[in-house]
């Protein structure tokens, strides 16, 4: 979905499957939100810019919560296209004044856009966890040593125990064979778990940490994303009944509250 000043564009099509687009450029300043949808939509972003700096828009600003292709943040092999940095490639082309993006999965998107700024999760982990904590009994876990450093400070400001995941993974296919949980495990027994972390696509290393939480005596299991994709509902995480809630945003998820899901923060 794309707005132009909080108004939603109507991306239409002509038969040949080419876009219609219609939008009255008659501002000075206008902020481009994309919450997206495909890779179509970029197209429909170039565009808008495009007519927005020929009809005399003094400052155009895009809010892109989620980034796509950040997860093809470097290759390995001489057949892999380096889809991040073209995409980056592109919005730079399109000489933004900003660039405001949430919880970047990767510092490597975040330094090949230009006038990129960064909102951090920590205010919606905070009220998150005036719910989820409200008796006192919850502690925090990181997945791996990435999301220990990126929001451990949430359990220093806090003052909740944290442990954190150290995944055995099978390098050649990705796969996760298990997950070490580390750090301050004679907290896990008997206490709710907030499981923090920035993707979850079908819920494969959630589905890990909660059966190591659980054997070591974890009670109830939440997780925290900001960005869930829709295909959470194609993975096993769900079905297993696991993790109790999962929280996130709507950057990228589209099912709007549909059970154990719920969207804590929308834009």
């Amino acid at each position: 979905m794309i707005r132009v000043n909080n108004k939603e564009i109507d991306m239409r099509h002509f038969p040949d499957g080419t876009m219609l687009i219609k939008y009255l450029a008659d501002l000075e300043y206008a902020t481009i939100t994309w919450l997206y949808d495909s890779d179509e939509e970029c197209m429909g972003v170039y565009f808008l810019a495009k007519h927005l700096r020929t009809h005399g828009v003094k400052r155009i600003d895009l809010f892109m919560p989620y980034i796509p292709n950040a997860r093809m943040d470097r290759v390995k092999n001489p057949d892999e296209v380096f889809t991040l940095k073209y995409f980056a490639e592109f919005i730079n082309d399109l000489k933004l004044d900003s660039v405001e993006v949430l919880d970047p999965h990767s510092n490597v998107s975040t330094a090949l856009i230009d006038n990129i700024s960064i909102i951090e999760p920590t205010d919606i982990i905070l009220n998150l966890l005036e719910t989820v904590n409200s008796d006192g009994n919850t502690i925090l876990f990181f997945p791996d040593e990435g999301a220990m450093k990126r929001y451990s400070h949430i359990a220093s400001k806090c003052d909740i125990p944290f442990v954190f995941g150290m995944k055995n993974r099978d390098w050649r296919s990705g796969e996760i064979l298990g997950l070490e949980v580390l750090g301050e495990t004679d907290a896990v027994p008997g206490k709710n778990i907030l499981i923090i972390d920035d993707i979850c696509s079908r819920g494969g290393t959630f589905l890990h940490s909660a059966k190591a939480l659980k054997a070591m005596g974890a009670a109830d299991i939440d997780l925290y994303v900001s960005h869930l994709e829709d295909a959470v509902w194609e993975g096993e995480m769900i079905k297993s009944g696991l993790v109790r809630n999962v929280y996130t945003t709507n950057s990228i998820y589209r099912f709007q509250d549909k059970r154990p899901v719920m969207v804590v923060q929308e834009y």
